[in-house]
């Protein structure tokens, strides 16, 4: 009868050993025989959904922003994935995952150009080689920064966003996923519980971005009055992208189709569901209407707060955890008013507050029986208090203020280098900003009305001497290329 029940997609043997480096050589042996064809589609599938979340944040935050800077936020998540993908190819991945380097922090250049990341088998499963897992880690990285990104909004230029994206990748994301993902990192061997990047990636992205906006400075009081999204269904839009990508991000970090992943998408699925009533019900309590915005606000910050816990805590935990993550970043959006940095996309409360509130939950609510689901972790011994290992937590605690201040420090100091380099100033001129980042730094624009309204009064016959919109202070210039109308001579 036992055999009857065979996993037949396993992998049997899980490798041969026939290469220490490479697990083999693909030219006289089949490499594919050694992994589970099955769990290999999958977190090909999932990498695929993650990749997703990119072009879903970037319709997010264009969505959050002025309609004048609208695509140049599409531009700034979209150019952080390509400085990410061959960040990641070149030493990222290495530097991140390298088994090779034991000093805990970080990794070596052993994987640098995917040099040895082929047949081997995979940290995160035996039965997942590691040139599809670097792949899929790839997409997380992507993520993260595509997040970080959220803090140029309508003030800050560009490429030297992108300067910023690929040295913040390698010494800021890099080692805090070495720390707890590699085999050999300090908080992986102490017993920190990240299921899938509480501190990587919503930490990393929260801190990254508030330092970021830090050194960018606040947007001009003027841009702040009665400001409001400017289209709110790219905002919905973009939040179902990243919520289908999401249960790629969170049930592929089981590794294999398995319960394990299964339940990572439950958990997922009710946190953000409690988390988007509960953001919706405190808004309602002082605007006495329901918001779009504000659901979908919930919905991403129960999101987060699933990404480092979901594989760990039960449905009933992760009800819990909705609620609770609803209540803290709604009121974390308060934060930037406080210590007046001006976080436009509300990047710290939404990931980085989330994102803590999930990694507390998981030294209260972690069990042994979610995390034997994957069919490969049995018999890992307690998790958190509710299985009676009450020194969880402190370890949980530690590690969250270890990732907030590292990122946040470095992140600022190598902003602030990279401010003062000639030609990488981060902020656009004043004027820049009022005319709009689209107009500034790209010269297309997400809709053509925009450009068309802005040129309007060049068609008048006084066009020199009218005064282009929000730029009343400001020296007048017309974009117009048509030769100045000539007043008629007076009458002698």
């Amino acid at each position: 009868m036992a055999e009857e029940w065979a996993n037949l997609g396993a992998a049997v043997p899980i490798w041969n050993g026939s290469n220490t480096d490479d697990g083999g050589d693909s030219t006289m042996e089949d490499l594919n025989v050694y992994f589970a064809t099955g769990d290999s589609a999958y977190i090909i599938i999932a990498a695929a959904m993650v990749l997703i979340m990119v072009p879903g944040l970037a319709f997010l935050y264009s969505g959050l922003a002025r309609r004048k800077s609208a695509l140049s936020l599409i531009w700034a998540v979209m150019g952080s994935m390509a400085v990410v993908n061959f960040q990641w190819y070149l030493w990222g991945y290495s530097l991140a995952f390298s088994p090779t380097a034991t000093n805990g922090f970080i990794g070596d250049l052993n994987h640098v150009v995917l040099r040895n990341t082929l047949g081997t088998r995979s940290p995160g499963s035996n039965y997942v080689p590691s040139l599809l897992y670097s792949f899929y880690q790839l997409q997380f990285a992507a993520v993260t920064v595509a997040i970080v990104m959220g803090a140029v909004a309508e003030r800050g230029r560009l490429l030297p966003a992108m300067v910023f994206c690929f040295f913040f990748m390698t010494i800021v994301y890099c080692p805090v996923a070495c720390w707890v993902w590699n085999v050999n990192g300090w908080a992986f061997k102490w017993g920190v519980l990240d299921y899938a990047g509480g501190g990587p990636v919503e930490i990393v992205s929260g801190a990254g971005a508030l330092a970021y906006s830090l050194v960018l400075g606040r947007r001009q009081e003027r841009m702040l009055v009665n400001f409001r999204p400017h289209n709110v269904s790219l905002i919905t839009l973009g939040t179902v992208l990243l919520w289908f990508g999401w249960l790629g991000f969170n049930g592929g970090s089981a590794f294999g189709a398995n319960l394990r992943a299964v339940m990572a998408c439950w958990n997922s699925n009710l946190t953000a569901c409690f988390s988007g009533f509960t953001w919706v019900l405190l808004d309602y309590r002082l605007a006495k209407k329901i918001s779009m915005v504000g659901l979908c606000s919930g919905f991403i910050s129960g999101l987060v707060a699933a990404t480092p816990a979901s594989g760990f805590l039960t449905p009933h935990a992760s009800i819990l955890l909705g609620v609770a993550a609803g209540v803290c970043a709604n009121f974390a959006t308060k934060i930037k008013y406080l210590i007046r940095i001006d976080d436009s996309m509300d990047v710290f409360a939404e990931h980085g507050i989330a994102g803590v509130v999930g990694l507390v939950f998981n030294g209260f609510f972690a069990t042994e029986n979610v995390v034997g689901l994957d069919g490969i972790n049995l018999g890992v011994g307690p998790q958190g208090w509710i299985d009676g290992d009450f020194a969880r937590m402190y370890k949980q605690i530690a590690y969250i203020f270890a990732c907030l201040a590292y990122t946040f420090v470095v992140s600022t100091a190598l902003a602030y280098v990279i401010n003062i380099i000639p030609g990488l100033h981060l902020r656009a001129s004043d004027h820049a900003e009022l005319m709009g980042m689209d107009d500034d730094q790209l010269g297309e624009f997400a809709y053509d009305y925009v450009e068309v309204r802005r040129d309007y009064l060049a068609w008048t016959p006084n066009h020199t001497k009218a005064p282009i919109a929000g730029l009343e202070a400001e020296p007048h210039t017309t974009s117009s290329d048509a030769e100045p109308e000539v007043e008629p001579a007076k009458a002698q």
